[in-house]
């Protein structure tokens, strides 16, 4: 088998007695699909790649494994057996406890093929349209400046929205700093590892004073803390694969 990497045969011998086989069986379908794969390890898992780019990756937990595709919403997945929008694990393939939990390999061979032939021919994921920007709340702290001037409320209610939308994340971001700093410095004084939410009020008076510590928040699509990592730039799964990534680190 070429371009085979040691750190993967080492994550194979490290795992539970029911995944070595299958991790065994899909690296050895990796390679027979795609002779020229290049192996390595990404989010302390191994990943398999072409022309420089993500093909799939495979893992193993406790009681069962998972295997992806990188490009998986751009597969034709003709037998549909890829779980992409409603998924019961990590991967495209559902939890996997052994071999017979696969596809046949005439079946997963074809995936791989396709998948890599997108690679070779650079075709990408579409980036996601941007959403148009929602006018942000003023806050209290400038509602409470304002109403004290009136010449500054005129001015600031004839800003354009764009003009308006400037001068209040220039306000906020004179605060951003402090309320990352506090945040930070609770999260380690309480010993935090992982996932956690440090969740503050900004009072009038620009005081950043302390709510709660949420070291198990919702974890929804719909939760607070995936919609923070997604304006941070962090889908939903990669918020997943990254927490996992540190747990299995730990």
């Amino acid at each position: 088998m070429a371009n085979k990497d040691p750190r993967i045969d080492d994550y194979i011998a490290r795992s539970a007695d029911f995944a070595r086989p299958v991790l065994e069986h899909l690296r050895k379908l990796i390679h027979k699909a795609w002779p020229d794969v290049e192996e390595t390890i990404k989010w302390s898992m191994p990943f398999f790649q072409n022309n420089g780019a993500p093909l799939c990756n495979m893992a193993a937990f406790k009681e069962h494994c998972a295997f992806g595709f990188w490009n998986a919403t751009l597969l034709k997945d003709p037998e549909g057996i890829l779980q992409v929008k409603d998924k019961n694990a990590m991967g495209h393939l559902d939890r996997i406890t052994s071999k017979k939990d696969l596809p046949v390999d005439k079946i997963l061979l074809a995936y791989i093929r396709e998948a890599a032939e997108l690679n070779e021919k650079g075709v990408k994921k579409p980036k996601p349209v941007a959403a148009p920007k929602k006018e942000l709340p003023v806050p209290p702290a400038l509602t409470t400046a304002l109403k004290k001037n009136k010449k500054a409320l005129a001015a600031f209610e004839g800003f354009s929205p764009s003009h308006r939308r400037e001068y209040i994340e220039w306000i906020t971001e004179a605060k951003r700093e402090e309320i990352r700093a506090v945040a930070k410095s609770l999260y380690t004084a309480l010993g935090c590892e992982g996932l956690a939410r440090v969740d503050m009020f900004l009072q009038e008076d620009g005081r950043v004073v302390l709510n709660e510590v949420n070291t198990l928040p919702g974890f929804t699509a719909y939760s607070r803390y995936p919609r923070m990592m997604a304006a941070a730039g962090m889908s939903l799964s990669e918020v997943i694969d990254r927490c996992i990534s540190l747990a299995m680190a730990r």
